[in-house]
């Protein structure tokens, strides 16, 4: 195998499937990539197929470049250490590289200023990737599948001990798609009308391939596929599959409050800034923030007694009910607050010891977007 690509479009390439690389692997050819030769179903150009996989998560990238005949198979597959050939292309200016492969799987680059060998695993003993054959499909924007991802996959678990909450759950219907990520601590359930499938569609997606995803997205088509037990997040040029968890998600409808006759209203910036500065005076080992809700104002203060330091700030709101106080996480409430797009913000508290929901006063058309961010017990100083 012999090709000519620009460096920097190389780079770009496999910076996107070396998401699925892993850093230390008990099998060492898992810490390559797999170079193959891309026929052209169409009569046009071939091109390069770039993958990788961790065995649970697989990105496959497609790159234009122009092949030449160099007396080995055209279609010899073979797998190159992802971090010597990151770190050779990210040491170069934009420039023409050549690559070329033989029937010993040396690797050689090739460029007007040098010359970089690196010795490759033969491709034919690369783990194969998920088919996924026979897939129902599921066809949206791409612009609005990393819009769901970005704003639900932050409050996904990282707990190993409860795999269905490390995940997002799609319930994908012919009208809507309704997208739920939790931790425990806080909860993101998403409603988009442009998402939407023929059958309907219950999956949960590990938040690692999500991210993956989100990164691969572009302003194009995203097809969706489903099927056996993999799902693939395809934007044309690349492709992210990843394992689906198969475990029965919680019932999240069951934890969100129902009845909240208080409500605020305020300003996201100025109550997201406020958060983040008195956050820094918050205790290091809790991060608990305390918020005084009044009618006109809300305090937001915070003590650290280890460091003897304390911070307190009014923010102007819209509050309905009694005056009262609630605790929160700080990190938690700033990640809520980050999320949510308008300028306004609206909060419903029935109480200082059940969970707060958290929407856009004004949300766009099509998208329900509704967060909850459990409280934490406040501490006893003045």
């Amino acid at each position: 195998m012999k090709f000519t690509v620009s460096s920097a479009d190389l780079l770009r390439a496999l910076s996107t499937v070396n998401g699925a690389v892993p850093s230390k692997s008990t099998l060492p050819i898992l810490e390559c990539v797999l170079f193959e030769r891309d026929p052209a179903a169409d009569g046009g150009s071939d091109r390069l197929k770039i993958a990788a996989t961790d065995l649970e998560i697989s990105i496959v990238q497609r790159l234009a470049v122009s092949f030449e005949q160099n007396g080995t198979d055209e279609k010899q597959r073979i797998a190159v250490p992802a971090r010597r050939l990151l770190d050779t292309l990210r040491a170069l200016p934009d420039l023409s590289v050549t690559v070329a492969t033989d029937a010993e799987f040396n690797v050689e680059l090739t460029t007007d200023q040098g010359r970089y060998k690196m010795v490759g695993f033969d491709g034919g003993d690369y783990p194969a990737l998920p088919a996924l054959e026979d897939a129902q499909a599921i066809t949206a924007e791409g612009a609005l599948v990393k819009h769901a991802i970005d704003k639900t996959g932050f409050a996904a678990s990282k707990d190993a001990l409860r795999p269905a909450m490390m995940g997002v759950l799609f319930q994908v219907r012919p009208e809507n798609a309704t997208i739920v990520a939790t931790d425990g601590h806080r909860l993101v359930k998403l409603v988009a009308d442009g998402l939407t499938a023929a059958e309907p569609v219950d999956v949960i997606v590990p938040a690692a391939a999500l991210s993956l995803a989100a990164k691969a997205a572009g302003d194009g088509t995203c097809t969706i596929r489903i099927a056996s037990g993999y799902v693939g997040f395809d934007f044309g040029d690349t492709q992210v599959i990843g394992r689906l968890i198969e475990e029965q998600y919680p019932n999240y409808e069951a934890v969100i409050p129902v009845e909240n006759e208080k409500r605020l209203t305020v300003g996201r910036d100025a109550m997201l800034a406020a958060v983040r500065r008195v956050a820094l005076y918050s205790s290091s080992m809790t991060h608990q923030i305390r918020l005084a809700l009044e009618s006109d104002a809300l305090t937001v203060s915070a003590e650290d007694i280890e460091r003897a330091s304390e911070a307190r700030e009014r923010v102007l709101c819209d509050y309905d009910a009694e005056p009262m106080e609630i605790g929160f996480n700080s990190q938690y409430l700033q990640e809520v607050l980050s999320n949510i797009d308008g300028e306004d913000v609206t909060f419903e508290f029935s109480s200082p010891n059940r969970a707060g929901v958290v929407s856009p006063t004004e949300g766009p058309d099509g998208e329900e977007l509704l967060m909850l961010i459990m409280p934490v017990m406040l501490n006893t100083y003045a």
